[in-house]
């Protein structure tokens, strides 16, 4: 695994066992590492231990937790897309909650002072404008800048069995993509923070101080690490139904599939069902003809203010469909363009704010489609950076891949 330098905690792995295991579940490895540290935990709802929360188990077992991290949608992730989350104590623990989302995105000196250890465990979907990668960027830097010592406990990518997508240009930098990685990128979330460290992708000074504490016999302060807890029986072919919803508006496994698919359509005048029971499982429009299938978006938990609100759309339902021979393992452009031909005012069809651009991490695919390019043409100016990015993601492999 040349270029990856981190602490891969593997403990025995079980040939006989084929249930895939997180490595919050990993208490045994872990546990004695943590036990007599102030740490912080970065966690959402998806950080469970069984039926428990990583949190409440820690606590039980008497870690001090000091305070919690929390991404977008929160803590309890129950937060809209993109809502600022403020800071506040968690009823249920007693516990200080820190928002990372927003205006505040990485934690200051300040909250980092009183921690010895940063404990990281996030549900990621694999998918590049899902922020939780970037979360888990300026978390990294925040660690490595203040010298901290953080433990990833990882994972299985629920997509994490292909790769694809275009490759982000960094003209294109957003919190919805940092990285010159594809939509799709196949790599779990203590993976691709290897690849962080590794790519010297973080900012400078965290870059620094994790190129002098990597070279162990130079560092003055051995106690620095940058850890993974690996998963047990898990490989990139491996098929993981997520028990808990990532975030509001995927609620099941269909729409996790689709995400990477139709979340382009967050870039257009297009529905994709925020406001519904099946967001990211149907789009629609109500310029579309009228004898398509409708669905009208409302104000809910998850999604109080979606686009189109209370408008009749008619478009199609995509939640009953063999999602996994409709996609064919690779990431779909067909309803994007479907959508696109049906759309009667194409001058209107992408939003003024070219927000489409920040989703591809390209103004390419806006165009192409313009051009009316087909999806084989399209997919054919993917390849070449998707090449490099499958070099590069080999590097930092910790489970067996797909191919």
């Amino acid at each position: 695994m040349t270029g990856l330098y981190c602490s891969v905690l593997t403990g025995q792995l079980s040939k006989s066992y084929t249930r895939i295991i997180t490595g919050a579940e990993r208490m045994d490895v872990y546990l004695p590492l943590i036990k007599n540290k102030a740490i912080a935990v970065y966690a959402n709802q998806t950080s469970i231990v069984g039926r428990s929360h990583l949190v409440d188990t820690l606590l039980k077992r008497g870690v001090h937790i000091k305070k919690i991290f929390a991404p977008e949608h929160g803590f309890r992730g129950t937060a809209d897309a993109g809502e600022n989350v403020s800071s506040y104590i968690d009823k249920q623990t007693g516990v200080p909650v820190v928002s990372l989302y927003g205006n505040k995105e990485k934690p200051s000196v300040a909250d980092l002072e009183d921690v010895d250890l940063i404990v990281f465990d996030i549900q990621d979907v694999g998918v590049r404008f899902y922020t939780y990668i970037s979360s888990l960027q300026k978390m990294m830097e925040a660690a490595f800048e203040n010298h901290k010592p953080m433990m990833i406990l990882d994972r299985p990518n629920p997509n994490g069995f292909y790769v694809d997508g275009p490759v982000l240009d960094l003209k294109f930098k957003s919190f919805v993509g940092m990285q010159p990685v594809p939509v799709v990128y196949g790599m779990t979330i203590a993976e691709y923070a290897c690849m962080l460290a590794g790519e010297k992708w973080l900012s400078d000074s965290a870059n620094k101080v994790y190129a002098f504490y990597r070279h162990a016999d130079n560092s003055p302060d051995t106690t620095f690490h940058f850890q993974v807890i690996k998963c047990k029986n898990y490989t990139h072919k491996s098929r993981y139904a997520l028990p808990v919803k990532p975030s509001p508006n995927l609620p099941n496994m269909q729409s996790v599939y689709l995400y990477p698919s139709v979340c382009f359509f967050e870039g257009t005048a297009v529905s994709l069902g925020r406001g519904t029971d099946k967001p990211f499982q149907q789009f629609g429009s109500p310029l579309f003809p009228q004898n398509l299938y409708s669905f009208t978006p409302q104000s809910v938990e998850g999604a109080k203010n979606p686009p189109l609100q209370n408008q009749v759309c008619y478009g199609f339902d995509l939640s009953r469909i063999d999602v996994m021979k409709a996609t064919g393992n690779r990431l779909q452009l067909k309803w994007l363009l479907k959508a696109y031909a049906l759309f009667p005012d194409k001058e209107k069809f992408f939003l003024s704010n070219n927000y489409i651009n920040k989703l591809a991490g390209t103004d390419l695919l806006m165009q192409q489609i313009k051009e009316g390019k087909t999806e084989n043409e399209i997919r054919e100016s993917w390849k070449p950076e998707l090449s490099k990015f499958k070099k590069i993601r080999k590097k930092y492999l910790l489970y067996k891949d797909f191919e």
